[in-house]
């Protein structure tokens, strides 16, 4: 098959542009979405209100208090944590080779909520008390965070370890973190039996993850340590499109696959330890962003990483704001309804893996 000069170009010009155009309009479908999610709620405001008050345009007084001190930075953690909770998944979707990979399933959120459990209930980095905030204040956020990263890195490390294993699959990889999901689960609960019951009432509230409980500091924490982890894996975007092509196919490209799979596993980690000792467990984004960006343009990573960056930040705000407005005036964590929404798919990937 021969091809006009300049043929092959300008097709992968189109193919370039149809991956950056969907890209740039999921920006600005997110851009308009952190506008929308802002003016929704107990007390409505008009998008002009939003907008006048972001610009520092003049807005009602009761308007830049309500968006300042609680919308605006609900709406910014929900972007960053579902941002950062899908980066990860896709990552260790194609470090591990594995269709079914996330922070959720591969029981690295699990452990992370231990970890800050225990760092909250037994080193005292947290004050334990009903406020409108939360039930959990942090008061130790780097303790909390280092405990958190400890227990990602031990289930990391089982679930590198069984990733090497000679004919080790993809359920046997999701079996494993099934039981490790099941085992740090298992420890939280043993520390809530201890508790008494302020403590106990206060642990099982912090568990659901709620991205409103973030102040401005805390949101500044962890959208740093996701920014720094997202440059990081869109350096290596090329070295997973190789790690996709079989291990021994990237070594021969010349890429260092055991060091590649190790620092992702390490970084996104890391993401989802920080997430999580803010906001608590918030399941299947990591899960089914991945995967919906990929049916959309493909599974280079190039442009699969940014997409799906914006792409779960996007799905997290929409489902917060869901959250938010389906039983008003009682507000619902967002982890309640993306469990609703993942487990279905969850299940779809689940058989469709079988199947093939």
């Amino acid at each position: 098959m021969h091809f006009a000069q300049g043929e092959i170009p300008r097709q992968y010009t189109r193919y370039i542009g149809r991956k950056s155009a969907f890209i740039g309009a999921s920006f600005l479908f997110l851009a308009g979405a952190i506008l929308v999610s802002i003016s929704q709620g107990a007390a409505g405001i008009p998008l002009e209100g939003v907008v006048r008050s972001l610009l520092g345009a003049g807005a009602e007084r009761r308007y830049d208090v309500i968006i300042w001190n609680i919308r605006l930075p609900q709406a910014l953690s929900a972007v960053a944590a579902g941002a950062g909770l899908a980066v990860s998944g896709a990552v260790m979707q194609s470090i591990l080779r594995n269709p079914l990979g996330s922070p959720f399933t591969l029981g690295i959120s699990q452990a992370a909520a231990f970890g800050a459990a225990l760092a909250v209930m037994i080193l005292d980095a947290g004050v334990m008390a009903s406020t409108q905030v939360g039930a959990v204040t942090i008061s130790e956020p780097i303790l909390t965070t280092a405990t958190a990263f400890v227990f990602c890195l031990a289930a990391a490390a089982v679930i590198i370890a069984v990733s090497r294993l000679r004919g080790a699959s993809p359920e046997t990889m999701i079996l494993t973190g099934v039981a490790l999901g099941a085992l740090f689960t298992a420890g939280t609960m043993f520390l809530q039996f201890f508790a008494d019951d302020v403590q106990l009432a206060a642990m099982v509230f912090w568990t659901f993850g709620d991205v409103g409980r973030a102040n401005w500091f805390e949101l500044a924490l962890f959208s740093g340590v996701t920014a720094l982890a997202t440059v990081y894996f869109f350096a290596n975007g090329w070295n997973y499109n190789a790690i996709d092509a079989g291990d021994e196919t990237a070594q021969g490209l010349g890429v260092r696959v055991e060091r590649i799979r190790l620092l992702g596993m390490l970084v996104a980690s890391l993401v989802t330890a920080v997430i999580v000792a803010f906001l608590g467990i918030i399941g299947f984004v990591g899960l089914v962003c991945p995967h919906m960006v990929r049916r959309l343009i493909g599974g280079d990573h190039r442009f699969l990483l940014p997409a799906t960056v914006i792409v779960g930040g996007l799905l997290l705000l929409i489902s917060d704001t869901v959250a938010r407005l389906i039983l008003a005036p009682h507000l619902l964590p967002v982890s309640i309804l993306t469990a609703f929404m993942g487990a279905p798919a969850f299940l779809y990937l689940l058989i469709r893996g079988y199947r093939r």
